[in-house]
């Protein structure tokens, strides 16, 4: 079917990113702080400290200064989207729906969101001492990137040696290991995403197999390239949720999609994006 592909590179620029910038708070440092106590005090971890910072070690001197970027809490206005609140803070979609336990990218007006600004969210400390866990945990890493295998073993399921070395090295519960068998259900590729909508001139508002989008403005909707993401498919697209690979475009080839969104404003508000699609079936 016919469609308009909206760009959102030059409507982005118009719109302007009128969100928040997040503040640091400075930071004296006493005798005696440290980076840990530090993180566990505003509630960011010791890596973000060290980032924010340009820190190449745990070493901090006292009278210097260093910058915080504590959480934000933020009340979601009508109209707001995750998206749109990922740009405004400079975070990620993903990091906004873990840090909130969001289990789709569905937001109501009044509903209050915890943003980690420029940071990541924090762990909370095992109960031996950090900089020893931090240690143990570099270690392992050194570690699997020595055992990990040949390249053309890309495939986690298949990887037996792997497998066995992790377990070795690792051990890990029941429930460490449940998260990496959800992330081995589907195939998972990047995408370049634009959006489109079913009013523009000449659509017929009906998808290449059969969906009419006009009589059904909530379904979602992705357009592919079948030879990508087979039509018919379900799928789950990063910021936007579970839907349909439903239609196609002339221009629609390779790693490239259109998501169907019911008005043109959120449309030109979605833009151009790099994301991940998970083909469930």
């Amino acid at each position: 079917m016919k469609k308009q592909i909206l760009s959102l590179v030059a409507a982005a620029a118009m719109a302007g990113s009128a969100g928040a910038n997040a503040q640091a708070d400075e930071i004296s440092v006493k005798k005696g702080d440290t980076l840990w106590w530090l993180s566990q005090k505003y509630e960011v971890t010791v890596n973000d400290i060290k980032q924010w910072n340009d820190l190449s070690s745990d070493m901090i001197r006292a009278e210097t200064t260093l910058s915080i970027f504590p959480e934000k809490k933020y009340i979601i206005k009508s109209g707001d989207t995750l998206w749109a609140i990922s740009r405004n803070y400079g975070v990620s979609v993903s990091d906004l729906m873990h840090w909130n336990n969001l289990s789709s990218d569905l937001i109501y007006p009044e509903q209050v969101l915890v943003i980690h600004p420029k940071g990541s969210i924090k762990e909370k400390p095992a109960a031996s001492a950090p900089q020893k866990q931090e240690q143990t945990e570099k270690q392992q890493a050194v570690q699997a990137a020595e055992k990990s295998p040949a390249p053309e073993k890309t495939a986690p399921a298949e990887s037996k040696p792997a497998e066995s070395e992790a377990s070795a090295s690792t051990k890990p519960s029941p429930e460490a290991s449940a998260p990496a068998a959800q992330e081995e259900e589907g195939k998972e590729i990047t995408v370049t995403a634009t959006a489109y909508t079913a009013s523009c001139e000449g659509c017929s508002g009906v998808t290449s197999t059969g969906i009419d989008l006009n009589a059904n403005p909530d379904q979602k909707v992705i357009s592919v390239d079948p030879n990508v993401i087979p039509l018919g498919s379900k799928v789950y697209v990063e910021g936007y949720g579970n839907a349909i690979a439903g239609d196609t475009g002339g221009s629609i080839k390779g790693n490239k999609i259109d998501v169907f969104i019911p008005t043109k404003e959120e449309a030109i508000k979605f833009g151009r994006q790099t994301l991940t699609v998970r083909i469930l079936d």
